[in-house]
């Protein structure tokens, strides 16, 4: 790079991109690289005035031959004027106006405009309280950079989450929850042996390790690290296809190898991964049991598996086991009764008309349900003992349209454990 250099901004514009304004410079341009070794500099000045656009977009033009461009910019910190937003970003609060311990819905895996979706932080948000949402999540691609765009699209009635999807060549990590402003690397493979750090920044960080779409068939988006470091695992990503009932039955048997080696367990839950139209925000959505709408209490629901995914706010899935002398646990819970004690466990559905039940075990499909009526509501009684069964979850499904593949999902819900482990 060179020392030349160029004053002044040139011929200035604005154009409008939704509900933004930018600013575009004078386009910069270097010389013909041919001549190697070479330094050269270009530097624009200008005065961006109180309530100009919020981007400012310099052309620049690339001759061949270039190795690197580096860019810098300095600014003068004039003293801001009385009634006028400053340079400090505002972001989300961490609190909105909950129903104390409830069941709420989120949607924590988005795009806006800050990376390769097509909706502003605003956009997004209407989309999320006109789908019944009480959180979303913050998780462009590779960037924080929305992190301070989305405090106007809070409100008592929807908290905002911060994060950022991770993309690396050997799939994709949702960070749910980090402070503001956190960036996590992407710049490593599995051969690499790295993740394990950038996880433990998440984490360090105050947010969550959800690797995404485990099973996607695009290029770059299998899952490869393994999950060791996960906090909960992504199992229904947009709207149902055979990649989500493979990561499924995945899922099940990372289960199923919990319990027979006495090892923690991995909680699922779902997303949207909504980008642009016609991606629908909330299909699916994660239901937690927290104390309050609050970050903190959001995470602790997710962590602890208190939660099922639905495909939109219309379905409710509720899910318990009983013991015999009043014992009683739910989603994500551990029923502590002896082996062979009775466990009646019950499943109740809204929302679902047309739909099966199906209880499933760690020995696999144990119960199927009529079809729900036409109402959508009904209520399935099994059954059973810790003996026969280490866990129960449930699964709603439409009906299916390749027999005797089974429908799609319209809710499932995390297990419930039986017996006293």
């Amino acid at each position: 790079m060179c020392e030349e250099h160029q004053a002044g901004v040139g011929r200035r514009a604005v154009f409008l991109t939704g509900a933004a304004a930018a600013v575009t410079l004078g386009s910069v341009s270097f010389a013909s690289a041919a001549e190697g070794g070479r330094t050269r500099t270009r530097t624009v000045r200008g005065t961006l005035e109180p309530g100009a656009p919020d981007f400012v977009y310099v052309p620049v033009e690339v001759p061949h031959g270039v190795r690197e461009i580096r860019v810098a910019y300095t600014y003068d910190r004039p003293q801001v004027p009385a009634g006028t937003a400053g340079n400090a970003p505002v972001h989300p609060p961490e609190l909105a106006k909950g129903r104390g311990r409830a069941w709420y819905r989120g949607d924590c895996h988005l795009h806006s405009w800050h990376s390769d979706g097509r909706r502003t932080p605003g956009e997004i948000a209407a989309l999320a309280r006109a789908a019944g949402l009480d959180f979303v999540n913050s998780s462009d691609h590779n960037t924080h950079s929305a992190h301070a765009h989305w405090a106007e699209a809070a409100g008592d009635d929807l908290l905002v989450l911060l994060g950022e999807e991770v993309t690396t060549r050997n799939g994709h990590v949702v960070a749910l929850g980090t402070d503001p402003g956190t960036f996590v690397d992407w710049r490593y493979r599995a051969r690499d042996n790295r993740f394990g750090r950038f996880a433990r920044q998440i984490r360090r960080a105050g947010g969550l390790v959800v690797p995404a779409h485990p099973h996607a068939t695009c290029i770059g988006c299998t899952w490869k690290f393994g999950f060791g470091e996960a906090d909960a695992v992504e199992v229904w990503n947009g709207p149902w296809t055979p990649d989500d009932e493979v990561a499924l039955a995945d899922w099940d048997g990372m289960l199923v190898a919990s319990v027979r080696d006495g090892r923690d367990w991995i909680p699922a839950m779902g997303s949207s991964d909504a980008h642009r139209d016609p991606d629908t925000v909330g299909l699916p959505q994660t239901v937690v049991l927290a104390d309050d709408l609050s970050r903190r209490a959001i995470q602790d629901g997710i962590r602890a598996g208190r939660c099922y995914v639905a495909e939109s706010a219309a379905v409710s899935l509720a899910l318990t086991a009983s013991g015999p002398r009043g014992e009683h646990a739910g989603i994500g819970e551990r029923l502590r009764v002896a082996d062979d004690s009775p466990v009646v466990v019950r499943a109740e559905v809204t929302g679902a008309p047309s739909c099966t039940v199906r209880l499933v075990t760690d020995q696999g499909v144990l119960h199927t349900s009529a079809p729900l009526p036409e109402s959508g509501e009904g209520a399935v009684e099994w059954r059973t003992t810790p003996a026969y069964a280490a866990y129960v979850r449930a699964e709603v499904r439409h009906e299916a349209t390749v027999p005797p593949l089974p429908g799609s999902l319209a809710a499932f819900t995390n297990p419930v454990f039986l017996g006293r482990r």
